[in-house]
């Protein structure tokens, strides 16, 4: 499985392709920064996010993007910035029709250090022992990027079960008729 993560900012949009299955060591094949001015147009800058997002896709080809969900943060500006590149992430990755997995901050830190309360600099540690790294990536964004990627990787099958079960069920039960021979309902303890 090869997946590009993106830790989606306008200044700085982290980018990071890890490849490799869960329960087997991993692979980082890129990482990097897309980076625009802070003195640009806001269209202009989520035009470069765009060009740089579809350049890590055209050259890694991935098959799955996993991006940071965008959650409330006091500073309302850097929310509405963050919230922008993340949804200019999954039109790119939409567009190729690439899936596309949206994972929390905490469920990447715990996903990739075993806490979801981690800093930067422990998910910056575990990235460069997990990919077996010399260095930590710079900047974080950059290794937030590689955590989101090995954390799609981790969780993918069990999601992908779940959702496979949910959709095996709604579709078992669409075709019962509640009360007809062959269903059965619970009331007060007790089936009927």
């Amino acid at each position: 499985m090869r997946v590009l993560g993106i830790d989606p900012g306008l200044t700085r949009c982290g980018v990071g392709v890890v490849e490799g299955v869960a329960g087997r060591p991993l692979t980082m094949i890129g990482v990097g920064v897309v980076r625009t001015s802070s003195d640009a147009e806001l269209g202009d800058r989520l035009v470069a996010v765009e060009r740089g997002i579809e350049q890590w896709l055209d050259e890694h080809s991935p098959g799955f993007v996993a991006v940071e969900r965008v959650f409330a943060q006091h500073n309302v500006r850097t929310v509405m910035g963050t919230a922008q590149a993340s949804a200019v992430a999954m039109l790119c990755a939409a567009r190729r029709g690439i899936p596309v997995a949206l994972h929390t901050p905490s469920e990447v830190k715990a996903a990739v250090t075993g806490s979801g309360r981690a800093d930067k600099d422990q998910v910056g540690a575990m990235v460069t022992r997990l990919l077996r790294l010399d260095a930590p990536p710079k900047p974080a964004d950059a290794a937030d990027a590689l955590a989101l990627a090995i954390c799609h990787i981790w969780r993918a099958p069990a999601q992908n079960r779940l959702q496979q079960a949910v959709a095996a069920h709604r579709t078992s039960g669409a075709s019962r008729t509640p009360g007809a021979p062959g269903t059965s309902r619970t009331l007060k303890g007790r089936t009927t």
